[in-house]
């Protein structure tokens, strides 16, 4: 009778196991519908450039010094900076670009050496990027997961670097998925059905969009199309589960007092994605940095606020040494 019950207990039990490895697999994934390659979906003023392997859709204007290089956040694009684009040309070369995974650029699915959705990958191609334009020194102004990027970049390679400007960044939200998390977003099952989990999340990204600005109605009808538009790009679902996976391990928060160079932190009063107390307290703990708090404005005050946006810029800038 013990036996009987025994060899049932193991029966639930492997069947059990089976369906969690098994049954993900078979959950159907149907292909992509209306989507294109990300060249059918440039502007004029687009261009593309390879880096390190990696296809960049890049956008620059302006000439001289000092340069200036824009980079987007989590789910944006370089078409968040169109506001402020002709205003930062005033000042000097403007070059921004989409982050592999976003906007146009390539969305790798197999690669060899670094990941290229990481952040280290991710530092490396923005140097490629300096080097391509002969660029020695920029300005990096980075919007929230951009502005770790900027902050990474001026922490590995500070003679690359002169200032960096800082909307509502992402430092002390991001601190990486624990391992066993992550070899379980790694696995064959969730692999299979991380597609799917991506498209979910599109499900949400007008939400996301609306919590990022302080009156969603104010949105513009064109900004949110060109929100939409690199989800028009052919695997934009896989490359997203990619970059998910990639994490995002270093710790910003525990190297402040190394980024001795000038920083502008600026925030919206009503950042509901990073807190503004967030940036009020990042500009404190930074070594020599300034805040500017822009009233009426969320977590992309660069695109509701552009005008006083560019007022703490033009500001910071005329402060700098030489």
């Amino acid at each position: 009778m013990k036996r009987s019950i025994w060899r049932k207990g193991l029966f639930v039990l492997a069947g059990g196991i089976t369906a969690l490895l098994v049954g993900p697999l078979l959950i159907p994934v149907p292909p992509l519908k209306g989507t294109y390659p990300a060249r059918a979906l440039a502007d004029e003023d687009s261009e593309f450039i390879r880096i390190n392997g990696v296809e960049l859709h890049v956008k620059s204007t302006g000439q001289g010094q000092p340069a200036y290089v824009l980079l987007h956040g989590f789910g944006a694009s370089l078409y968040t900076w169109q506001a402020v684009m002709q205003p930062f040309s005033r000042l000097g070369r403007v070059i921004a670009y989409d982050r592999p995974g976003f906007g146009l650029s390539e969305r790798p699915l197999a690669w060899q050496g670094l990941n290229p959705y990481s952040g280290d990958a991710q530092v490396q191609l923005l140097l490629g990027l300096l080097d391509h334009f002969s660029i020695s020194k920029a300005i990096l102004v980075g919007s929230s997961a951009g502005g770790s990027i900027a902050m990474q970049a001026a922490l590995q390679y500070p003679q690359r670097v002169s200032a960096l400007i800082l909307a509502d960044p992402a430092v002390y939200i991001h601190r990486g998925s624990p391992g066993w998390l992550h070899c379980l977003l790694a696995s064959p099952q969730m692999r299979h059905m991380g597609p799917l989990l991506a498209r979910a999340m599109l499900r949400h990204g007008s939400q996301l969009l609306g919590m990022a600005w302080h009156d969603p109605q104010l949105i513009p009808a064109d900004m949110a199309e060109k929100y939409r538009k690199p989800f028009q790009v052919e695997n934009w679902d896989k490359a997203l589960w990619e970059f998910t996976l990639a994490g995002w391990p270093i710790d910003l928060a525990g190297k402040l007092d190394e980024l001795k160079l000038p920083v502008l932190v600026v925030t919206g009063d009503d950042d509901r994605i990073v807190p503004t107390a967030h940036s009020v307290r990042l500009a404190g703990e930074l070594p020599n940095a300034s805040l500017k708090v822009i009233a009426r404005a969320g977590h992309l005050p660069h695109e509701e606020q552009p005008g006083r946006f560019m007022e703490a810029v033009f500001e910071f800038i005329s402060r700098l040494p030489g």
